[in-house]
């Protein structure tokens, strides 16, 4: 049944297959542990897809439909990536699941190519990057994968399931070593990034060692950071549940700081959802307007605010249209933009997806729109944090610098920029940017 309710979201042609886990096992009444398990091979589709395709085109030796290809993705993620699926499960299942969508000779086609796969499969690695999958101990006895030497940006799409687009640009940047090592982080499910947001690191982190975690000090004073499968461990936890303990990135975190919001004052922000940094702003003391987009989005915001005792200092808002906020009046704005996601996505896999020309125009209207009415509604002598979760200039650097051309009452006052750490490593586990502008007095 979850292979099956899997294969079915990726053919309903969303574009974001994640968050339709939920509304698919809702409608087949999944238990806790099919629901799992259909969140586990999706995710691990949409995350390692390019190299899925990859082991596909290698083993189906012709042009298959889209309906088959997704079924043996889904089975290949399963037999490579999840090692708690038995591979004889794993083929199986996924042959039943085609034969029963697409049909029994189907299901045959399946049943033979995944287990031409499992015939060239050999454990540990050959040190042959047109061989090994990258991040697992796991090699073919023939080439899968583009060659690096001849065509590095395929060798990446197909070996670090990151399109070629961003791997091309990335490498004019950072250069290939570093574009490559990019890619390799988001291969991975990030660690967990914790605020401490009542109270001292180091009794936070005794609380965290006693529930048998191994909490990380990061450089920011008031951050830990544990090892991805924490997840659930934090949140059932009594430092987490009563508020001093929450789950917040360190560069989204400098973002909001960097507002710098004082008691007493009036803040609005805008595209607030799902509200880290609201509550950042909200516990400085200062009233803060939450917008966002539609009743659901905003409702996102107010289980955190009450578990850490915030509810109280946020006025929300269901609406961007600005003209419900008067112009002119707030101390300070925060702009966390909707953008490419490139900074995160090791988070947020799929959107390495939706990356392109015509998504990065639509990202620079609406970009466009919400920094001139975020300064709008700025006081003179005002301030105005312009954020996002990407690593792309035109995002960020080049934005702000646009507006402050167009705009000479405004000054630029700082700004700050990450690239997100291994796995393992001391964070920041999320790549961003933020840029404080100051309006004149």
């Amino acid at each position: 049944m979850p292979r099956q309710a899997a294969w079915n979201v990726l053919r309903s042609g969303t574009e974001t297959p994640l968050r339709a886990v939920d509304r698919e096992a809702d409608r087949r009444s999944l238990e806790p542990r099919d629901r799992a398990l259909l969140r586990r091979i999706l995710g691990t589709e949409v995350r390692r897809r390019g190299t899925l395709r990859a082991i596909v085109r290698a083993f189906a030796h012709g042009k298959l439909s889209q309906d088959l290809a997704a079924h043996l993705r889904l089975g290949f993620a399963q037999i490579f990536f999840l090692d708690r699926v038995p591979p004889h499960a794993a083929v199986s299942e996924t042959v039943r699941a085609t034969s029963d969508t697409v049909g029994l000779s189907k299901g045959r086609t399946v049943n033979a190519i995944l287990r031409a796969a499992l015939r060239a499969r050999r454990s540990g690695t050959s040190g042959d990057p047109t061989r090994d999958i990258v991040g697992r101990d796991w090699t073919f006895e023939s080439p899968v994968f583009r060659d690096p030497r001849e065509h590095p940006l395929l060798w990446a799409e197909d070996a670090l399931s990151m399109p070629s687009a961003l791997i091309k640009r990335w490498t004019k940047r950072f250069g290939e070593e570093r574009a490559f090592e990019l890619g390799r982080t988001y291969l991975e499910e990030p660690d967990l990034s914790v605020r401490v947001a009542r109270g001292e690191r180091a009794a936070a982190r005794a609380e965290l060692e006693a529930l048998e975690l191994a909490p990380r000090d990061s450089a920011h004073p008031q951050v830990l950071i544990l090892d991805a499968d924490a997840t659930e461990t934090l949140l059932s936890s009594a430092p987490f549940e009563e508020g001093r303990l929450t789950v917040q990135g360190e560069t989204a975190l400098a973002a909001a700081e960097l507002l710098r919001t004082e008691a007493g004052e009036r803040v609005l922000d805008l595209c607030a959802a799902p509200g880290g940094k609201t509550a950042v702003l909200a516990a400085s003391g200062a009233t803060v307007v939450a917008a966002d987009r539609s009743p659901s989005r905003l409702a996102r915001l107010a289980p955190g605010l009450r578990r850490l005792g915030l509810a109280q200092n946020v006025q929300p808002v269901a609406s961007l249209n600005c003209a419900a906020f008067p112009r002119a009046v707030f101390d300070a704005v925060l702009v966390d933009a909707p953008c490419s996601n490139t900074g995160v996505l090791g988070a947020r896999p799929g959107a390495r997806w939706r990356f392109g020309p015509s998504a990065m125009r639509s990202l620079a209207a609406v970009q466009t729109e919400l920094l001139a009415a975020g300064a709008a509604r700025t006081r003179p002598g005002g301030r105005l944090v312009w954020s996002t979760c990407s690593l792309e200039p035109e995002e960020n650097e080049r934005r702000v610098r646009a507006f402050l051309t167009e705009h000479a009452d405004w000054s630029l006052a700082a700004e700050c920029s990450a690239l997100p750490a291994q796995p393992g490593g001391t964070g920041p586990i999320d790549g961003g940017y933020a840029a404080l502008i100051v309006r004149a007095g």
